[in-house]
């Protein structure tokens, strides 16, 4: 056997050294793949989670690519650093970003006694190089890290390099960072986690879907207590300590983060789409566009969080039951065997996702007809929850369709701070947002306190009787019931030939103008008919007509946001409503007297006296019913809160056949009645409750209107059915 002289084995390991040093040197020069610049290593890429966030300070949602928040070392408990510092890096203070004796260990074992990598060259690897399958493309992925691992080192303390590492690694279930999983698994802040839940989050970082608590717990749960074995290793816990919580089974409080679910859907889905026409007009200072999926901003929006779930809590407890007797109208018939039923149809099936999926994929209109009509397995909305079934696509279809949909507003008079929304019954599955400005309806009555503006603006006084028999304009009767009425008790009331009186007298063209004054954008004909609501306005434009009144005559928009801030808490853009006087207070003041009638006995709604317990809250406002009960309607205010309810079906005819279940009174102003109580006799909102309307510039008018408008009783307990009259209507 030949022997290799000592010269020989220092010439080769020579070479060799030579050649590794040229290696990472080309390396680091870019050779084998473009390396980060130094300003990014300042400054490392990654995608940001923009938070919606509540007027108290509740994130609501967010918009993301990767759901990840940034946070700060100080935000970190010392549990966690210490718990990933012993699992992952034992050295990680006494190196420079390679540890060459984990590296040898790594490489004499081959691996079996633990990786090599630092904490920092996994940091390089989640930031900048990816990962490689390929035998070649891991040795320079590996060197690449190597050299990465040393800049960072050089940039960062060790305090950043591990906050910027827990930052950025994957926890599953859309949790990117320890932000992000802190609140999904445990709904806490990082600096709030015990040390058993610290354990379980580093302990995911070996294999985050393999030892996942929520899906493993078993796994997850041994896995922790490596951890915490490692702790004790590195002297960072005791073996009592270890002893005392290995066998703790893990307490998981599993809030999984996504468009779908939390407080206020609708309102972030709304939201967003108003937020990227806000960016495509405004760009950041160096001509870019803001992007809400990557740039991790802060959306401050108007919205109350208790108010926001008070109005869900409100929706749903109505619906539940009031979907009972909707349903039971059908009970042995297919509405969708009529005539209009069937015309109907064929446009949903054409709207629905199944069919335009099948288009997409060449399906003939003879294997879709077929593939719907077949049953299958699947998953639909309940009142009780999800439900697992079997039903043939189109059957679907059908069940859905058949559910009454909402829409639900709250507004600040005063700011226009949306304060709650509810666009529908769930977001999962009806995706349709009510509240919309560009979602509109028939909204009857409602419409009624903008015609009675204008004759009180025009110096009608409210205790003036005005006749109530049969009214004709043109070709369009409406019929009453005779004699004479005060302004005050028609309102309340909500008789329609008094509305067709004062239009006949004031003019319909008037009445439309009066309507853009107070906040209508909508363009509606001047047809005598709009006195009794014929014309399709969004609830989102009624909130801001409804605004004026108990802001004494001036008319403000509803808004989202209150500010946006970037990444780095500074203010983008500030947000303040648009107010604009429609009319005196002093009209004002006398239309509150007028619409409180409509609350008081007698009046369309005054079950809210009666079944909720609001106290002395000062309430005014006005039910709206359509034609043949398709769309339900409250609208009411007090004197620090306007609240709106829309309640109906999204195919009109699917109704109520009989109006004292579909008229607005006890289809809608339920909710109102419901989302109100919690509100008053939460002591939060202790100002709402004991606020009081304002005083109008005229005193005079305290004392010198005649005492009938202000004491006046309507004969009878339950409030009058209320029904549009829109035959003969002009077209």
């Amino acid at each position: 056997m030949r022997t290799i002289k000592p010269s020989t084995l220092w010439k080769l390991y020579g070479v060799g050294l030579l050649a590794v040093t040229a290696f990472f040197t080309l390396t680091s020069f870019g050779l084998f793949g473009k390396l980060p610049e130094l300003s990014e290593l300042e400054n490392p890429t990654s995608n940001l989670a923009s938070e919606v966030i509540s007027s108290d300070g509740v994130v609501l949602g967010k918009y993301y690519i990767d759901n990840r928040t940034n946070i700060e070392f100080k935000d970190l408990p010392t549990n966690i650093v210490q718990a990933l510092i012993a699992t992952e890096d034992e050295r990680f203070y006494k190196h420079s970003g390679i540890d060459l004796r984990a590296t040898l260990r790594a490489l004499l074992s081959l691996g079996k006694e633990g990786g090599g990598s630092t904490l920092t060259q996994q940091l390089a690897k989640n930031l900048f190089t990816g990962g490689s399958r390929s035998t070649f493309g891991r040795i320079m992925q590996k060197a690449q890290e190597y050299i990465i691992a040393i800049r960072l080192e050089k940039r960062y303390t060790k305090e950043e390099i591990l906050v910027m590492y827990l930052n950025t690694v994957d926890f599953v279930n859309n949790a990117m960072g320890i932000h992000s999983a802190a609140h999904v698994y445990f709904s806490k802040q990082p600096v709030d986690l015990t040390l058993e839940e610290s354990a379980v989050l580093v302990g995911m970082l070996k294999a985050p879907s393999y030892y996942n608590p929520a899906r493993n717990p078993e796994r997850s749960q041994a896995r922790r207590n490596v951890v915490l074995m490692q702790m004790v290793k590195n002297n960072y816990l005791s073996e009592e300590a270890y002893n005392d919580l290995k066998d703790r089974p893990i307490q998981l409080n599993f809030r999984p983060i996504n468009h779908v679910e939390g407080l206020a859907p609708y309102f972030r889905d709304v939201l967003a789409q108003e937020l990227k026409k806000w960016f495509a007009e405004n760009k950041k200072q160096d001509g870019s566009s803001y992007d809400i999926y990557r740039d991790g901003l802060k959306i401050h929006t108007t919205i109350d969080s208790k108010m926001q779930l008070y109005a869900e809590d409100a929706m749903k407890s109505h619906l539940k039951e009031y979907q009972k007797l909707f349903s039971n109208q059908y009970k042995g018939s297919d509405p969708f065997s009529s005539k209009q039923g069937k015309e109907r149809l064929q446009v949903m099936i054409k709207q629905s996702d199944v069919y335009n999926r099948l288009k997409r994929n060449n399906y003939s209109e003879k294997e879709i007809e077929e593939i719907l009509s077949t049953p299958r397995k699947m998953k639909v909305f309940s009142w009780n929850g999800i439900r697992d079934t079997t039903m043939t696509p189109l059957d679907s279809i059908k069940y859905h369709k058949m559910f009454l949909q909402t829409g639900f507003m709250a507004m600040d008079p005063e700011n226009g701070h949306v304060k709650a929304w509810v666009g529908g019954i769930d977001f999962g599955f009806f995706k349709f947002d009510h509240c919309n400005k560009n979602t509109k309806r028939q909204v009857g009555s409602t419409y009624k306190p903008v015609l009675y503006a204008l004759a009180i603006d025009n110096g009608w006084s409210p205790c003036i009787s005005v006749p109530a028999g049969n009214i004709t304009i043109g070709n369009w009767t409406v019929k009453g019931d005779g004699g004479e009425k005060s302004l005050r008790r028609c309102l309340a009331t909500s008789d329609n030939a008094c509305a067709a009186y004062l239009v006949k007298n004031l003019g319909a063209a008037a009445m439309v103008e009066m309507g853009e004054q107070m906040g209508i954008t909508t363009k509606l004909p001047h047809y005598p008919s709009m006195a009794l609501g014929a014309g399709d306005i969004s609830l989102f434009e009624l909130m801001t007509v409804y605004s004026c009144f108990p802001s004494g005559g001036i008319r403000t928009e509803p808004i989202m946001v209150m500010r946006i801030e970037d990444k780095n808490g500074n203010v983008i853009k500030t947000f303040i409503s648009n107010r604009i006087e429609a009319f005196s207070n002093n009209t004002a003041y006398k239309m509150i007297g007028l619409m409180k009638g409509v609350i008081e006995p007698g009046g369309t709604g005054n079950r809210l006296r009666r079944n909720y317990n609001l106290g002395d809250l000062e309430i005014a406002g006005k039910t709206g019913t359509t034609n043949k009960n398709v769309d339900a309607w409250f609208m009411g205010y007090t004197p620090r809160l306007v609240a709106g309810v829309w309640v109906g079906n999204d195919e009109p005819f699917l109704r109520f056949r009989t109006t004292y279940l579909g008229q607005g009174a006890a289809a809608a102003l339920p909710i109102w009645g419901k989302f109100f109580e919690k509100v008053v006799n939460d002591p939060k909102y202790a100002e709402i409750k004991e606020a009081k309307f304002f005083t109008p510039t005229d005193s005079s008018l305290m004392n010198n209107i005649c005492s009938e408008f202000w004491d006046e009783e309507f004969e009878g307990d339950f409030e009058p059915l209320e029904e549009m009259s829109l035959e003969g209507q002009f077209n």
